[in-house]
């Protein structure tokens, strides 16, 4: 038990060391990333009449694979780009490789910003785009 909480401990700090540690900048940098990427899509699903995309992921079974086909094309580089940066920070500064942390981080950083982001600019471009629709 007391290695695994060691294991849990050294997880803990080490992703929390990322925060000061070198190349730090790309904590800020792949959520923007990111969040440019969910806007797009929003707006594109704004566009082509598409529901708002987490919510409809989690409630609509027959639209998931399409949603995360979607999904997968926007911000699976990001996703891709997010653990390889994490592996090099990992090399330099820690000098190991922990492919859970890097998944982790890469989530965090890429996959969340976007699927919060997406189905909010999708319903705020809709609504903005009605009513400039009634005022002309």
């Amino acid at each position: 038990m007391n290695a695994v909480l060691e294991t849990i401990e050294r997880a803990v700090d080490e992703l929390l060391g990322r925060a000061s540690g070198p190349m730090h900048l790309r904590l800020f940098l792949q959520p923007i990333v990111a969040s440019v990427l969910a806007v797009r899509a929003g707006l594109r699903d704004a566009r082509s009449g598409q529901p708002p995309f987490l919510w409809t992921f989690f409630t609509d079974a027959a639209s998931r694979p399409r949603l995360f086909k979607s999904a997968c094309k926007d911000i699976g580089k990001a996703f891709l780009v997010g653990v390889t940066v994490d592996a090099i920070y990992q090399a330099i500064q820690l000098r190991a490789f922990h492919l859970v942390q890097a998944l982790l981080v890469a989530v965090v950083l890429a996959v969340l910003p976007y699927s919060l982001l997406r189905g909010p600019v999708t319903r705020l471009a809709r609504r903005s785009g009605r009513d400039a629709g009634s005022n002309a």
